[in-house]
């Protein structure tokens, strides 16, 4: 627990005033339960400054992503960053373009989905159960990623890239687009930097 607190010091000196006043005031509340033998507390107020962490950490990924995705402009009101109780971290998300033209993108730090898509991505056999004309395996930036293609009205598509960067899975979605641009939209976005906050 002590090492716990250590860590957590280290981060808040080494962020410096990217901290809320709610990270403080858990870190204090966790300190002053230890001492007092209120496990539990201790516990739930690191949790509590864990969560902001996330958050911070989150809205530090919307600063790195990119303000455009080929016509659509980024709609920064819809920009949300969430944290997640439990083993799942933060939920960030971004929005591009309008309702006709749009593009999501979500990142789950600490996804339960992980395992199940690194098994599709990974093993050839249930890969290769899961194939159909509209699933394929892609690489995005050197990443394997699972591309799903679904039909719209007017001969339209949507695509959906689910990729898994260490124990997060981002999910981009687009409708009205063609495949490459699809791929082209995905490169766009530094995923390497995002690795290093998220990690």
């Amino acid at each position: 627990m002590k090492k716990i607190f250590l860590i957590l010091s280290f981060v808040a000196g080494v962020t410096g005033k990217g901290f809320s006043q709610g990270f403080d005031k858990a870190i204090s509340t966790a300190q002053s339960s230890y001492e007092a033998g209120k496990l539990e507390e201790a516990h739930f107020a690191l949790q509590q400054a864990m969560q902001e962490v996330d958050i911070i950490i989150g809205k530090e990924v919307l600063k790195l992503l990119p303000t455009k995705m080929e016509d659509r402009n980024v709609d920064s009101k819809r920009d949300n960053v969430s944290s997640n109780i439990g083993f799942i971290g933060a939920t960030i998300h971004r929005t591009y373009g309008d309702s006709t033209k749009k593009a999501e993108l979500d990142i789950i730090s600490n996804s339960p989905m992980i395992a199940a898509l690194n098994s599709i991505l990974n093993m050839p056999l249930i890969g290769g159960m899961m194939s159909d004309p509209n699933n394929k395996t892609v690489k995005v930036q050197g990443y394997k990623a699972r591309l799903s293609a679904s039909d719209l009205s007017d001969n339209k598509k949507r695509y959906e890239l689910q990729l898994p960067l260490g124990s997060a899975l981002i999910t981009f979605t687009a409708n009205d687009v063609t495949e490459s641009q699809m791929l082209s939209m995905a490169n766009s976005l530094p995923m390497k930097d995002i690795a290093k906050l998220i990690q």
